[in-house]
């Protein structure tokens, strides 16, 4: 029974540390175990069609390379071209004022040219989250609440030369052995294990929730994408390939999840991960290589 209270205990604090934005109260969802699913997002009460669920603010995020100079480096909003700093406003440069100033200390070219011609996209995430880390923004334990993927030892193998060159960046800009005390390999693999499966990319839409819907299908290419940011409740709703709520960002990072159908009060909400309009065998080769599981949906267990 203790075990089981710890287990519930630790679902009611997930939102004491969601970043919740745009509500006057709370969102009408909890997080409780699901029977098929592990942990899940269930509605407290009934949720009408194109309903505002609740918004979120991420817990970690960084523009992709190919954006560093046309977004914000904070809320990932278009840059106009007179800004001369990589933020769109004095709000933005403020709130990211203490790892900002952290981050530029270092020489990051070495770092993101090996991420670039590698296709690596995750180890930005753990840069700006060491950062924050130093900056005493957050802590090594930030992201441990969430699910860590599966690695295996070829995937592990791989990250120690991005790891090693994460902390000698840090070296090589006079951080001491005191600061990047967390930063150890084991920390590095654990956060990524995170980060992989609970990661979403960035891609912003303009226009009217309508318009959006007409092309709810994300594109599966990394670089379109502005980027990538982790979120703490987002980060529960589990997976279907017919799904009744939609994730969506419009002109920032700031994420807004809304129903696509109705739901009833006590139904799972569920997003989908992938890209909803392929077909049977391309969706399941995605979800299990990028997620670890094969899905059992009712759309795919009547094989569409």
């Amino acid at each position: 029974m203790s075990g089981l209270f710890r287990g519930r205990k630790a679902l009611v604090s997930i939102y004491s540390k969601c970043n919740l934005s745009g509500l006057t109260s709370p969102p009408p969802i909890e997080v409780r175990f699901s029977e098929s699913a592990g942990r899940g997002v269930f509605a407290t009460r009934r949720i009408g069609a194109g309903e505002l669920i609740h918004t979120a603010k991420p817990i970690v995020s960084h523009p992709s390379l190919s954006s560093l100079d046309k977004v914000c480096y904070f809320c990932f909003t278009n840059l106009k071209s007179s800004n001369l700093l990589p933020f769109c406003s004095d709000q933005c440069r403020q709130h990211s004022k203490i790892f900002y100033e952290t981050e530029k200390q270092a020489a990051w070219s070495a770092f993101h040219d090996y991420c670039r011609t590698q296709g690596l996209k995750y180890p930005l995430l753990v840069k700006r989250l060491a950062c924050m880390i130093i900056s005493g923004a957050a802590t090594p334990e930030t992201l441990d609440v969430l699910q860590p993927a599966t690695l295996s030892s070829e995937m592990i193998l791989l990250m120690e030369k991005e790891y090693q060159l994460l902390r000698s960046t840090f070296k090589d800009a006079g951080f001491t052995d005191e600061q990047i005390a967390f930063l150890s390999k084991q920390w590095y693999i654990n956060v990524l294990a995170r980060i992989r499966i609970n990661s979403f990319r960035i891609e912003l839409a303009l226009g009217s929730y309508e318009d959006i819907l007409l092309s709810a299908a994300a594109s599966v290419e990394a670089e379109a994408a502005v980027g990538n940011a982790i979120y703490m409740l987002p980060s529960f709703y589990n997976h279907d390939c017919d799904p009744n709520a939609h994730i969506l960002w419009i002109e920032s990072v700031n994420a807004k999840l809304k129903a696509l159908r109705d739901i009833e009060a006590g139904e799972e909400l569920r997003i989908c991960y992938i890209d909803a309009s392929m077909d049977h065998d391309a969706r399941h080769t995605i979800l299990f290589e990028g997620f670890g599981f094969h899905c059992k949906c009712a759309r795919c267990m009547s094989n569409d």
